[in-house]
């Protein structure tokens, strides 16, 4: 490969990208679906039941114009925050392309969270109006957790009008057949916010990041260059679009591309996961690696017939074990890919001819073309040597496709993402760089728990179980699971008058998912007499996890129960 060439030309489609995405004049209608074939299928939206139905970009534009003007009629102005609270569906792609078409913002709800949770981002976010499953509606209804009136309006997927007594509330459908006046297509430019998406608060309450349009450069350089779209392909992102990259990546990342998608509304299991990938002709794969970890503990076998070109991993580092089984089963390496709310992809295995390499065992790759990265020293804001592990940063001056400028309203935390000159920013995560200029990550700076693709901030979880009427005090942690790739566990102090129980541990479980989220809840309680602190009185959770990783070893080795 000439790399120099390659450079060359990585440079100035980067270059391309920013000018149409940061256009003064850019229109997410234009950019995300009037330009595309209006013939050509958007996705293909798959039931439980593998029934097909597809969605072309004339139907998208059809529909989502006349959403908007529904939203329009409802008081809905560019620049107000819209929420979604559903799940994967036709009615979930037309009012996205609503929202964006309006110029409205989209504030994403993941549909595991509960009441209390998604009220903290409705009001931080002021939410103007949630677009939500029938079967989500309870959770926007005021509870003793959130007592007061809600301060949106709600659009009730699957619901009819008559099912809805209260005024706030109304049905998709009766916002479609609105027969409201059309509105024109904001084009509000580059710098318009479009997305204003929660961190998952892993050092106190989620952080909001507002995400304007010229982000939309990098999100398409990625699924360009890291995933490797081609116009013939058929791509099936797996990741759910609550979160961060499967709203960035499968959901934008098609709409930019035009490239013909697959929507699966059902639930994960392994046997639909092969029925999908071969009905539906699916080339082009991305996922969390829990997903291919379950396929390869499943007791299905892969099915004759899978035609994909490339798959891709993200969320969590890629254990070796995935490609030593993907090669056989699946007939192609999973390529591991990094990066995070704050900026989208960062470093990638690139499926693109003009990036790809070997892909090294154990590493996440090299920067996407747009980025530059380095390897700082822990305590200082200096590049450290090859090979030696420390804080992985971005050389903001070099990095044309960096649109992080901070969090919304939370100056303090903004200023810990970057370095004090401005230089670097900052991941927040340590790895190492080889001579080859691929890196590998190493851990977390802070304690983020990420499981199956899911980022979770312990101080979240841990807010909730304090709360329980036995917890005195609590420490969350991260503890390796084959499939999962980490599951939560806690630590709890009891209150003086409560004694440890296995019905204490199940209550304090449910109380996660009733309180929290469904996906958030320990797998263990540990009932202890005190927690690990510093002299300052923090909780040191390495502690705790040093000691829990000892007893997992020690009993592998059969010396000790757990």
């Amino acid at each position: 490969m000439d790399l120099s060439a390659s450079h060359t030309d990585t440079a100035k489609r980067i270059h391309e990208l920013r000018g149409t995405y940061g256009d003064g004049n850019a229109s997410l209608a234009w950019l995300l679906c009037d330009r595309h074939d209006p013939e050509s299928v958007a996705y293909e939206i798959v039931d439980a039941n593998l029934t097909v139905e597809r969605l072309t970009y004339n139907d998208l534009k059809r529909e989502s114009q006349a959403f908007a003007a529904g939203l329009a009629s409802l008081g809905v102005s560019p620049g107000d925050r819209v929420a979604t609270l559903a799940g994967k569906s036709r009615e979930y792609l037309i009012a996205l392309m609503g929202i964006w078409r309006i110029g409205a913002v989209h504030v994403p709800l993941f549909t595991a969270f509960a009441t209390p949770a998604i009220a903290l981002r409705l009001s931080g976010s002021n939410t103007k109006v949630v677009i939500c499953d029938a079967t989500q509606l309870s959770k926007l209804l005021p509870d003793e957790n959130v007592p007061e009136t809600p301060a949106y309006r709600v659009i009730v997927i699957g619901g009819s009008d008559g099912d809805i007594t209260n005024g706030l509330f109304c049905s998709f459908q009766s916002v479609v057949e609105a027969d409201s006046p059309q509105v024109t297509p904001a084009a509000l430019g580059g710098d318009a916010p479009f997305i204003h998406i929660c961190t998952s608060g892993t050092t106190g309450r989620p952080k909001g990041v507002v995400v304007p349009t010229r982000a939309l450069a990098s999100f398409h350089a990625y699924v360009e260059f890291g995933i490797g779209l081609r116009h013939d392909d058929v791509y099936w992102c797996a990741a759910d679009p609550g979160w961060a990259y499967g709203l960035y990546f499968g959901i934008l990342g098609s709409l930019c591309t035009g490239v013909q998608s697959v929507l699966l509304k059902a639930g994960f299991d392994a046997q639909t996961t092969y029925r999908v990938l071969t009905e539906r002709n699916v080339t082009n794969f991305a996922a969390a690696p829990t997903v291919y970890r379950s396929l390869l503990c499943s007791e299905h076998q892969p099915p004759a017939g899978l035609k994909l070109r490339c798959a891709s991993s993200a969320g969590e580092p890629l254990t070796p074990d995935v490609n030593g089984w993907a090669v056989g089963a699946l007939g192609v390496q999973v390529f591991d890919h990094y990066g995070q709310t704050e900026a989208g992809m960062l470093i990638n295995n690139h499926h693109d001819e003009r990036l790809a390499g070997p892909v090294k065992e154990g590493s996440m790759g090299i920067p996407l073309p747009g980025w530059k990265a380095v390897v700082l020293d822990r305590d200082e804001d200096t590049e450290i040597a090859t090979g030696e592990v420390g804080r992985v940063a971005f050389v903001v001056e070099d990095s044309p496709l960096a649109w992080f400028r901070g969090y919304e309203k939370d100056p303090s935390k903004s200023a810990e993402k970057f370095t004090g000159d401005g230089k670097w920013y900052l991941s927040g995560d340590l790895g190492r760089a080889d001579e080859d200029g691929y890196f590998f990550f190493s851990s977390r700076e802070d304690d983020v728990i990420i499981m199956a693709g899911y980022r979770i901030g312990p101080f979240e979880v841990e807010s909730v179980i304090a709360a329980h009427p036995a917890v005195g005090e609590c420490a969350v942690i991260a503890v390796p699971d084959k499939v999962r790739g980490e599951v939560l566990e806690v630590y709890v102090v009891l209150r003086h008058s409560y004694t440890p129980a296995p019905v204490i541990e199940a209550e304090i479980q449910q109380w996660v998912k009733t309180h929290y989220a469904a996906h958030a809840y320990p797998r263990r309680v540990h009932f202890v007499d005190q927690l690990p602190k510093t002299p300052s009185g923090k909780v040191q959770r390495f502690v705790l996890r040093e000691a829990r990783k000892k007893e997992i070893a020690d009993a592998r080795s059969g010396t000790t129960l757990v």
